[in-house]
């Protein structure tokens, strides 16, 4: 295949994960005119028509106050086909949404959050949202003209950006990079990294050069890239990336973790992670397998101090989804248990997280929404600058192979099973008795969510 190479640091970059010899970026301009550092703090939240229907007609449906709560809360608009661009299903396309924004931006600023996914070679790792672009060379041309371009046309019009109250925040391609890092052993995801890189960097460059958009990169979450030997290469990947765009660092605002995950924003009851439990550290304990950053915002701290070694500017801020990370309902623990005398025993005992196995992801039974969208959730002076739900609660992760559904991810198969890499074979913790694709409303699904809120819901 032929590609063309990133446009600054990838020259020098090495092709194995981890040995990257990043030089010093040649690009050091500052953010635009305009841009806020928060994009979210004093503004009002552009809430998505279509997610609002489907949470008061499934609210209705079971006369629920706390059901149709939900619809007060942003969340993000996923442009996941070519089709969603201009919309699809009887969906609202990009422009009509932008529309309705820049009509509520006239009382103020305004947020709107859109979801970039549509990469070629899309969830390299895994089967339950592959995307509609081959990774291939002529794949990425139509990714830039066909996806990317017409996204950009539509968000650069003079109307929205000539309006400075409207701010639309970018989450860039979720899983995308994170597959880069850890993931080069499935040949699926070998073939689309330099797509996959290709492709982020021509969007950072795109939708960089419009003055009131805020691109916010994906970094996975602290179960995925939380070990030291995968944190350090993914700051090297990011720093890659970002580097060889025209904007160089100024072209990222920041960093999204747990993207329609489940991991716990804190674990109330695990604050140390190091912690000896029978004379061993509690992240020795095999539902965390030597990991040291229990929940997000460790993880998130951490991976602030990662990236700005890497020359990453200080102002990056981190938002975090909370969409489905609350872990309410009752079988989450109300205290500290400090009886067990064994690392394990001790961590099963007092993680809000009730999954069987960290890695599991998909359609996770027990899970609850987590704490509502908020700027500054942890203060000004901390790193995390806002929490969102970019994952709609009550849409699916996606379906599993199953009489008519031939096309889905074992992951997704309340009957299925995960590995640990380490031997360990874990339930994947999917709902039972479901099975609905990708992106679909999933009633039961939202039905327990909101059940175990944490906060509770009313």
């Amino acid at each position: 295949m032929t590609l063309r190479p990133l446009a600054a640091a990838a020259l020098a970059a090495a092709t194995t994960i981890g040995l990257f010899a990043v030089a010093p970026a040649t690009a050091t301009s500052s953010p635009l005119a305009g841009h806020v550092a928060n994009p979210y703090l004093g503004a009002s939240s552009y809430l998505n028509p279509d997610y609002v229907s489907e949470v008061k007609a499934q609210a209705n449906a079971d006369g629920s106050a706390a059901e149709a709560s939900v619809a007060n809360y942003q969340t993000g608009i996923w442009l996941d086909t070519m089709a969603a661009i201009g919309g699809v299903g009887g969906r609202l396309g990009l422009r009509a949404h932008m529309d309705k924004a820049l009509a509520q931006a006239a009382k103020g600023p305004v947020v709107i959050e859109i979801v970039v996914y549509d990469l070629p070679g899309r969830d390299c790792a895994a089967l339950a949202s592959n995307g509609e672009i081959p990774a291939t060379t002529a794949g990425l041309t139509t990714y830039e003209s066909q996806y990317i371009d017409p996204i950009a046309s539509t968000l650069g019009s003079s109307k929205y950006t000539g309006n400075s109250n409207l701010r639309v925040v970018a989450v860039i391609e979720p899983d995308s990079l994170p597959n880069a890092v850890t993931n080069q052993s499935k040949p699926a995801c070998s073939t689309a990294t330099p797509f996959y890189e290709q492709g982020i960097e021509y969007t950072l460059n795109k939708l960089h050069a419009i003055p009131n958009v805020y691109n916010y990169l994906d970094i996975a979450h602290s179960a995925w890239l939380g070990w030291d030997s995968n944190m350090g290469p993914a700051g090297q990947e990011f720093a890659k990336v970002v580097r060889a765009t025209t904007g160089g660092f100024a072209s990222v605002d920041g960093f999204i973790s747990d993207t329609a995950n489940y991991t716990p924003t804190t674990e109330p009851f695990l604050p140390d992670s190091g912690i000896q439990v029978g004379g061993q550290p509690l992240f020795s304990a095999n539902f965390y397998q030597w990991n040291h950053y229990f929940d997000e915002h460790t993880y998130d701290t951490a991976m602030y101090n990662t990236l700005v070694s890497t020359g990453f500017p200080s102002r990056i801020g981190f938002l975090i989804d909370t969409s489905r990370n609350g872990w309410g309902g009752p079988n989450r623990p109300t205290r500290v248990d400090t009886s067990p005398t064994t690392p394990g025993a001790y961590v099963a005992a007092n993680k809000i997280d009730q999954r069987p196995f960290r890695g599991d992801w998909c359609n996770q039974n027990g899970a609850g929404i987590g704490t509502r969208p908020q700027a500054q959730p942890f203060g000004t002076a901390d790193h995390v600058i806002a929490f969102v739900w970019i994952k709609p609660p009550g849409e699916s992760d996606g379906d599993y192979p199953s009489g008519s559904h031939t096309h889905g991810d074992p992951h997704c198969d309340p009957a299925g099973t995960n590995t640990d890499g380490n031997g360990g074979t874990y339930s994947t913790g999917s709902i039972p008795g479901y099975d609905v694709p990708a992106g679909q409303w999933f009633a039961a699904q939202f039905k327990q969510l909101v059940a175990n809120a944490y906060p509770a819901l009313s």
